[in-house]
């Protein structure tokens, strides 16, 4: 069995056509059809349907594709390990951010390092709190920030960078815009603007107005950063949220409150896998964010 085989075999089944996924692998469709036959012919069994001029794969063939693509996953990750081993500062980093890094965190960091790293490049992959830690445990990221971090398990490392408290926004016009601090009990009648359920901010609110015997009412949602302040910039509501996200501004008609009994906190921090190693350049990456964090902690 040869890695051009598998390579075949997965461009047929995605495309469900050998024509398309001999144009696509730049070979003619003879090459393709005689490849896939071969796998066939060693495995013992169909691996596609014909169904006029399309394919489809088979219920065999659907496993077999599943494990081909781990295989594929692996070989190009070893591939990547070996050039980076050969010159670590030419390496790739995919980065896994939820939105609520993104503004400050991740840009401020990237670029630090790339004064020190000039020629290593970056791939940056947004995503939900869930599905950041599945990227890492599914080997799609080795590294993803998250906040709050997760509680580790026997698959994923986990590095406090820093603990930031939440603070509430308020329009320029509300009864509560004077105040120099905030109780949470205080906001109980409030209408909130939240982050749709399922993602970790709105799990944060509801818990900590859970805690204090009252279920927020939400008014509107948002699903990023930037819709929840224009939400509560046109007098939508309120809502709660980590005081990195206000590091470039305030937005504009809004007041920024801390709040107090209780302190409404997050951990921030990186996540990776436990079961495999860093490439070189990934793990170049984590110490200096670590220590990054660590000098800037220092001075605040």
């Amino acid at each position: 069995m040869e890695i051009r085989q598998l390579r075949y075999f997965k461009e047929v089944a995605e495309r469900e056509h050998i024509s398309e996924a001999a144009i696509h692998l730049h070979v003619a469709q003879s090459a393709v059809s005689r490849q896939i036959a071969n796998l066939e012919n060693e495995l013992g069994v169909e691996l596609f349907e014909r169904i006029g001029r399309n394919v489809k794969l088979t219920p065999i063939g659907k496993i077999f594709l599943e494990h081909s693509l781990s295989a594929l996953q692996a070989i190009d990750y070893a591939k990547k390990q070996i050039d980076e081993y050969l010159d670590p500062e030419k390496g790739t980093i995919k980065i896994g951010f939820p939105t609520s890094l993104a503004g400050h965190l991740l840009p401020t960091v990237i670029s630090a390092f790339k004064k020190e790293h000039p020629n290593v490049a970056f791939q940056l992959r947004q995503g939900s709190y869930d599905y950041l830690i599945d990227a890492v445990k599914n080997r799609e990221i080795n590294i993803a920030f998250l906040g709050p971090l997760p509680p580790k398990d026997y698959s994923i490392n986990t590095t406090i960078l820093f603990t930031e408290n939440f603070s509430v926004l308020i329009p320029v016009n509300h009864p509560l815009a004077k105040k120099e601090r905030v109780p949470l009990i205080d906001l109980r009648n409030e209408d909130f603007v939240l982050f749709p359920k399922g993602f970790v901010l709105h799990k944060i609110i509801i818990d900590a107005c859970n805690s204090l015997g009252f279920t927020p009412k939400s008014s509107s949602e948002g699903e990023d950063m930037d819709a929840i302040k224009g939400l509560v910039a046109a007098g939508i509501g309120i809502t709660l949220l980590p005081d990195s996200t206000f590091y470039d501004s305030i937005p504009r008609f809004t007041v920024k409150i801390p709040l107090y009994s209780p302190p409404l906190q997050r951990t921030v921090g990186m996540i990776s896998p436990v079961t495999r190693d860093l490439s070189p350049s990934e793990k170049v990456f984590h110490d200096f964010t670590v220590k990054f964090f660590k000098l800037l902690n220092q001075y605040q």
